[in-house]
């Protein structure tokens, strides 16, 4: 398990982690939408996840959203390198009713993102475009190669939860014990 406590002018996370767990999860940082995505991120997973968050939410959700991506992302590279035994890569297509999402991930401990999921405006109070920055700064911190992409959709809250359970499904599948594999690169080190 990896605990992980980070403070700053703008955000105060506790975050605590257990990557073989079962998806519970106990979420809650002052915005219902993410918590709702963070909670299906675990919950698809199978990642035991507890984040209490205290932002600055009466300047933006920003700096809570982006700070948890952080803070994730740190609690994942911890679990997850050095990579041995693993599958590494995976991938993964979610539906929710007219929305379709497909990621494909690499556990290579090299970061990049490819984010086309082009979703702009509000669900409820949640401004869309704060996925792209939740998974930016969980993937730079978690040295993680992800694509997401949008095939279809039209509602917002379908879209960007299609993208959560994607990336939690790829997540799970990449992260599957596979004894044969070692070291899964040529270069013999991730």
């Amino acid at each position: 398990m990896t605990k992980i406590e980070r403070k700053t002018k703008e955000t105060d996370i506790k975050l605590s982690l257990e990557l073989n767990g079962f998806g519970k999860s106990k979420i809650d940082t002052g915005i219902g939408f993410f918590d709702h995505m963070l909670e299906s991120f675990s919950k698809h997973s199978l990642i035991d996840l507890n984040i209490v968050c205290k932002g600055d939410l009466e300047v933006d959700y920003h700096h809570s959203v982006e700070d948890v991506g952080i803070v994730l992302g740190r609690a994942l590279k911890d679990e997850i390198y050095p990579v041995e035994a693993m599958e590494r890569f995976a991938d993964s297509t979610i539906v929710m009713d007219e929305a379709r999402v497909k990621c494909a991930l690499d556990l290579s401990n090299r970061a990049f993102l490819s984010y086309e999921v082009p979703i702009f405006g509000k669900i409820g109070n949640f401004d869309a475009e704060l996925a792209e920055e939740f998974f930016r700064a969980l993937v730079f911190n978690a040295s993680i190669n992800l694509h997401l992409i949008k095939e279809a959709g039209s509602n917002k809250h379908h879209i960007i939860e299609a993208t959560f359970k994607a990336f939690a499904i790829a997540l799970r599948r990449a992260l599957q014990k596979n004894e044969r594999i070692k070291t899964p690169s040529t270069k013999g080190i991730l």
